[in-house]
């Protein structure tokens, strides 16, 4: 039987390049994001390569709009891997920021995937079987001018992670977090850093934390500083 995997954020980047590379594993790929021509052209690659791809469509930052994708999704069986990949880096000095500028990157960064992994978890249990995996991000070890909002919402995920880790720890499931450093992503843009590595890299990386590492696993938090 093939491996049922729900990516966030698949349009482009490491999303992007997760949800092909599933899909040549043969994987059942499920595609949680908004709508875009990027989107549904990555539906439709992977379809004419024979696997299949579909789209619930949502802007992660929007509670309600998840809420319905999460609808749709629990009429399915439970997805055998989650990568939480979706997330948004918008740079401003701590001076410069306002609330609403805090809580959309908090709840894109943090808060839809605790939301998204809540709603899946209990179908996952009670068949025993399934993995998350977080992109967060080396910045959650470190600090940089005008990424506060940032930084602070990819540690609070490897944060959430490893109490999630502790949680599955009598089950047979397991969790882990990715921390990449430079990815040659949209996202670089605006950094000084250079990137030291590609989406592929990372992408393969969290399939095979999501469906062949050991469960020994469980709980890592796995830096990956690039050449």
């Amino acid at each position: 039987m093939s491996a049922r995997v729900l990516v966030t954020g698949p349009s482009r980047g490491i999303g992007r390049a997760v949800a092909q590379l599933a899909a040549q594993r043969g994987a059942e790929v499920l595609l949680l994001g908004r709508s875009s021509n990027a989107l549904a052209e990555l539906q439709a690659e992977l379809t004419r390569a024979g696997r299949t791809a579909r789209i619930f469509s949502c802007d992660l930052g929007q509670r309600a709009q998840v809420d319905a994708a999460l609808e749709q999704l629990m009429h399915l069986d439970p997805p055998d891997l989650i990568v939480h990949n979706a997330g948004i880096v918008t740079r401003a000095r701590v001076v410069d920021q306002d609330d609403a500028f805090w809580d959309e990157t908090f709840e894109v960064n943090l808060t839809a995937p605790m939301r998204i992994t809540r709603a899946l978890l209990p179908a996952m249990l009670e068949r025993g079987q399934g993995r998350v995996v977080f992109v967060s991000s080396i910045s959650a070890t470190l600090g940089s001018v005008a990424q506060g909002a940032y930084n602070a919402s990819k540690a609070g995920m490897v944060a959430f992670m490893r109490c999630l880790a502790e949680e599955l720890s009598d089950t047979s499931l397991m969790t882990c977090a990715l921390l990449p450093g430079a990815v040659d992503t949209d996202m670089l843009k605006g950094s000084p850093f250079a990137a030291r590595m590609t989406p592929q890299e990372v992408a393969q990386a969290a399939l095979y934390y999501g469906l062949d590492a050991p469960r020994a696993f469980n709980g890592a938090a796995l830096e990956m500083f690039g050449i």
